[in-house]
C-alpha cells in the first residue's frame, strides 16, 4: 500500500515536472523568436544609433538544446502520465524491476540535463545583461526590456521570458531530485520484501527460546 501511495506522489511530481519543462521550452523560444532567431543567451549587446541591439548572437543551438531538453523531458511526462493512467483503467497497474530500473536511469540523466539547462540560462542571461547595462542606458536588465530596441520589436519582454525559463529549470531539478528519491525509496522496497519468520530462521528459534523458557519459568 506504501509503494501504491510513493508512486501516485511520483505520478504528481512528474505532472508538475511537465509544466515546468514545457514553461522553460515556451518561454526561451519565444524570447529566441522576438530576437528573429537570434539566441540572446551569451550575446552580446551593442548601440545601433541610439538604441541597444543584438550585436553578437551566440550560436542558435544553445538556445536549441535548452529548450529541446525541457521540451523532451515534458513530453516524456506527459506521455509517461497517459501511461499510467491508461493502465490503470484497463488492469491493476504495477512497475516491474525492469521498468523501475529504466526509471531511475531516466531520472539520473534527467537531472544531469536539467541542471546543465539551469546554468546555460543562469549564467548566459547574466552576460546578457551585464552587457546591456554595460552600455549606460539602463540600470538593470528588467528596465531594458521597456526601451526600444533595433530593429523594432525585437526584445520584447526578453528578460521576463528568460528569467521564467530559468525558475522553471530551477523548479524542474528540485521535483526530479525528489521522483529519483521516490523511486530509489521504491527500488529498495522492492528489492528487500516482507517474508515472514519460518522455523528455520535464527530469529524463529530465539523467540521461540524465549517463549518455552518464559513458560517453564512459571511452571
Amino acid at each position: 500500500m506504501a509503494l501504491l501511495w510513493l508512486q501516485r506522489f511520483e505520478l504528481l511530481l512528474l505532472a508538475a515536472a511537465f509544466l515546468c519543462g514545457a514553461v522553460a521550452a515556451a518561454t526561451l523560444t519565444r524570447t529566441q523568436g522576438s530576437f528573429s532567431g537570434c539566441c540572446p543567451l551569451y550575446g552580446v549587446a551593442a548601440l545601433n544609433g541610439s538604441f541597444p541591439a543584438l550585436s553578437q548572437p551566440s550560436a542558435p543551438s544553445v538556445c536549441y538544446f535548452v529548450a529541446g531538453v525541457s521540451g523532451l523531458l515534458a513530453l516524456y511526462c506527459l506521455l509517461l502520465l497517459l501511461f499510467w493512467v491508461y493502465s490503470s483503467c484497463i488492469e491493476d497497474s504495477h512497475r516491474g524491476p525492469i521498468g523501475l530500473r529504466i526509471a531511475l536511469v531516466i531520472s539520473c540523466v534527467a537531472i544531469f540535463l536539467v541542471l546543465v539547462s539551469a546554468c546555460i540560462l543562469r549564467f548566459g542571461t547574466r552576460s546578457l545583461c551585464k552587457s546591456i547595462v554595460s552600455l549606460n542606458i539602463t540600470i538593470s536588465c528588467s528596465e531594458a526590456q521597456k526601451v526600444p530596441w533595433t530593429p523594432p520589436g525585437t526584445a520584447l519582454q526578453f528578460y521576463s521570458n528568460l528569467h521564467n525559463a530559468e525558475t522553471s529549470s530551477w523548479v524542474n531539478l528540485v521535483l526530479w531530485c525528489v521522483v529519483l528519491v521516490l523511486q530509489v525509496v521504491q527500488w529498495k522496497s522492492e528489492a528487500t520484501p516482507y517474508r515472514p519468520l519460518e522455523q528455520g530462521d535464527p530469529e524463529w528459534s530465539s523467540e521461540t527460546d524465549a517463549l518455552v523458557g518464559s513458560r517453564l519459568s512459571h511452571s
